[in-house]
C-alpha cells in the first residue's frame, strides 16, 4: 500500500479569479509566503479555460463580476465531471451575502468575506486542501485495495477470485443478448520440470512471459486470468467455438515462439490449451470451465503442446 503523504503547500495550485489587478496580487503574494504555487485569471471565462489547462487543487473566486459572475463560473465548472471535485472557495463583499446560499447550492465549499482577514483566508484555504488531499489520497488506496483483491500478484492479469465475477457476468450478458461466449483454458507444459531443472525463480519468470505474450496476443475485449498454478483462463466474448479455436492456435503458436534465458541456456516452453463455448446449449459458468478442462485434459492425454475443443472432440 502507498504510504500517507503529509501535507506540503508546496503541492497544490490555487487559481485566483478577480476582474480587480490589485487584488490577484495581493491574494497571489499572500499565498505566495507560505509556498502555494498561483495562477490567476481577471474574467470568468478565462478562468473556466485556465481550470482546464492549469488544473488548480483550488479556486478563490471573486464572486461579482462583469459580462460573468462566479457564481456563472461555478455552475459551468461544476457541470463538467471533471472539475466536480475542485473545491471553490468564493471571495465576496459584505454587502453580498445574500448571494452565498446560490452559491453553496451551485457547489461552493466556504467563502471569505472582503476585506478578509489573512489568518482566516490561510486557515480556509488549507482547510478544504488538506480535505481534498486527504480524499485523493483515500480514493488512490481504495483503488489499489481494489486491484489488490482482483489482480494476481505476479503476473498482474486477473486472479481466481476476477474470473468467477467476470466469467458469470460476460456469461449472462452472452445469453441476454443471444451472443456466443467462448473459454480457453491454458496449461503450462511440464512446468513442474521447469521448477525442478531451473528454480521456482525461472518458473515464476515463465509464467510472466507466458502472460505477457498471452495478453498480446488478445483482443481489448478479451479477459485474461490466472486459474491457479501453470493454469490460465481466457474469457472470449463475441466469440464463436470455431474462432476460439483459431485464437487458442495462435496463442500456442506464438507462446512456442517465446523463451527465457538462464545461466547461458535457453528455456522454451510450450502449452496445452482446451476450448469451449457456451453455445448450443447454457450452462452456468462453472460448467463451462468443466468442459474447457475435459477438453484441455484431452490435449495433455494426447501429448501436450495442442489444442482440443471440446464440442469436436467429446460431444461428436
Amino acid at each position: 500500500m502507498t504510504e500517507m503523504i503529509p501535507f506540503n503547500s508546496e503541492q497544490f495550485l490555487i487559481l485566483v479569479v478577480d476582474d480587480v489587478s490589485q487584488n490577484l496580487q495581493v491574494v497571489g503574494s499572500i499565498l505566495d509566503e507560505i509556498g502555494y504555487a498561483t495562477t490567476f485569471a481577471t474574467s470568468g471565462e478565462q478562468a473556466i479555460k485556465r481550470v482546464k489547462t492549469a488544473k488548480p487543487d483550488l479556486i478563490l473566486l471573486d464572486l461579482m463580476m462583469p459580462e460573468m459572475n462566479g457564481l456563472e463560473v461555478c455552475q459551468s465548472l461544476k457541470s463538467d465531471p471533471l472539475n466536480q471535485e475542485i473545491p471553490i472557495i468564493f471571495v465576496t463583499a459584505s454587502n453580498e451575502k445574500e448571494h452565498l446560499i446560490q452559491a453553496f447550492e451551485q457547489g461552493a465549499v466556504d467563502y471569505v468575506t472582503k476585506p478578509f482577514s489573512v489568518p482566516e483566508l490561510l486557515a480556509r484555504v488549507k482547510t478544504h486542501l488538506e480535505l481534498k488531499h486527504t480524499q485523493d489520497q483515500l480514493k488512490k488506496a481504495l483503488l489499489e485495495l481494489e486491484k489488490l483483491a482482483t489482480t494476481d500478484s505476479l503476473t498482474g492479469i486477473y486472479n481466481r477470485r476476477q474470473l468467477f465475477v467476470i466469467g458469470e457476468q460476460e456469461l449472462q450478458r452472452s445469453y441476454r443478448n443471444n451472443r456466443p461466449l467462448s473459454l480457453l483454458l491454458l496449461d503450462l507444459d511440464y512446468f513442474k520440470k521447469i521448477n525442478d531443472l531451473y528454480g521456482h525463480s525461472i518458473g515464476d519468470q515463465a509464467l510472466i512471459l507466458m502472460a505477457q505474450t498471452t495478453l498480446k496476443s488478445l483482443r481489448n475485449s478479451d479477459f485474461f486470468c490466472r486459474f491457479g498454478g501453470e493454469e490460465f483462463v481466457v474469457i472470449l466474448p463475441e466469440t464463436t467455438l470455431s474462432e476460439a479455436s483459431e485464437i487458442a492456435e495462435r496463442l500456442r503458436f506464438n507462446l512456442a515462439e517465446v523463451s527465457l534465458f538462464s545461466q547461458s541456456e535457453t528455456i522454451s516452453f510450450t502449452v496445452s490449451i482446451g476450448v469451449t463455448s457456451s453455445t448450443p446449449s447454457p450452462c452456468a459458468f462453472d460448467l463451462l470451465l468443466n468442459r474447457a478442462d475435459q477438453a484441455l485434459y484431452q490435449a495433455k492425454h494426447q501429448g501436450r503442446n495442442r489444442v482440443v475443443t471440446y464440442q469436436l472432440t467429446i460431444d461428436h
